[in-house]
């Protein structure tokens, strides 16, 4: 998706200097780069709309798109722009949803600079405008927080995509690698495990399985024992003595480019001791996982808690 820039007439913020907009050189890889079939239920959008609420079937998205970004800021070593970063991609998103009647709304998050760049294109020549909300309103205040929030925003010259910007910290390096987000999810499905030694097998068994069921394409037999070593990694450093209900989740997911994700979801939400867990100076776990072809890191979960995560990529075929 090429986005050009709007005149400021457009935006009523200044737009980001030439070298900084959308398309230009320098872009990383992008957190999010989706094209979103609109699903509304027969006759149910036009109600939703009215109400200025979304349907059921495009209620899901924001969520999930949120998710995806809190873990791309993650790896990006970016956790406190999260909150501020989810705002404004929600926002902008579900005024797409609600505000357009294209059948696709594209959504495109990524580093360039010293910006955070999210882009919403609902494929209708109509460009947002912030409208006074009344103070007790629910509702019309997306563009308004935006206006507020960003550092600039705008829209493209054919009025189909809004944009806006969030400054990086200042410390951050502009050549800090940016590793792009994981194809979109295909196929997926969660294990709940106890705190306690019972999850190790329960995990190995259940892993297999549900491996077979997926169908991945990849080394199985090393994605059960990574999967093993994630969850030990849990019970050693995830959880607190003595508090009850406490739980493990494991969730194993397949994308388009059939790469597998791994994760392992505990209570604790640090890790303090990540990079001497990768080494294997805290045992064999985490660096037994990478020895096994699995890419690591960690993030916060949505919830609470953190979620370690491994991506392994799938066998490539002999030519």
């Amino acid at each position: 998706m090429t986005t050009h820039l709007a005149n400021q007439e457009h935006s009523g913020r200044h737009a980001p200097a030439a070298e900084e907009q959308p398309g230009g050189l320098g872009r990383l890889g992008p957190a999010i780069d989706l094209s979103i079939k609109r699903r509304p239920a027969p006759g149910a959008q036009e109600i939703c709309e009215e109400a200025g609420e979304l349907c059921e079937e495009n209620a899901a998205w924001p969520y999930r798109l949120r998710r995806i970004l809190r873990a791309s800021l993650n790896h990006w070593r970016l956790p406190s722009m999260a909150e501020t970063a989810e705002l404004l991609l929600t926002e902008l998103v579900t005024n797409a949803f609600l505000h357009a009647d294209a059948p696709t709304v594209g959504v495109r998050v990524y580093r360039q600079g010293d910006l955070l760049m999210i882009e919403v294109n609902d494929g209708t020549p109509q460009a947002p405008l912030p409208r006074p909300a009344g103070f007790l309103s629910e509702h019309g205040r997306g563009m308004l927080i935006v206006d507020a929030l960003a550092k600039s925003w705008g829209v493209s010259e054919d009025h189909m995509t809004t944009w806006c910007s969030l400054s990086l910290p200042q410390n951050l390096s502009k050549t800090d690698p940016a590793p792009a987000a994981a194809a979109p999810v295909q196929r997926e499905t969660e294990l709940r495990l106890p705190c306690n030694p019972a999850a190790l097998g329960l995990a190995s068994i259940q892993g297999r399985t549900q491996l077979a069921l997926l169908g991945w394409s990849g080394n199985q037999h090393a994605a059960v024992q990574v999967l093993y070593a994630l969850v030990r990694n849990a019970l050693a450093y995830g959880i607190t003595p003595g508090q009850p209900g406490q739980f493990l989740t494991a969730a194993l997911r397949v994308t388009e480019a059939d790469e597998l994700l791994i994760d392992v979801t505990d209570p604790n939400p640090t890790f303090p001791d990540f990079g001497k867990a990768l080494a294997g100076e805290l045992g064999q776990g985490l660096g037994e996982a990478q020895r096994l072809g699995a890419t690591i890191d960690w993030f916060l979960s949505a919830a609470s808690g953190k979620t370690v995560r491994a991506v392994m990529q799938p066998e490539r075929a002999e030519l």
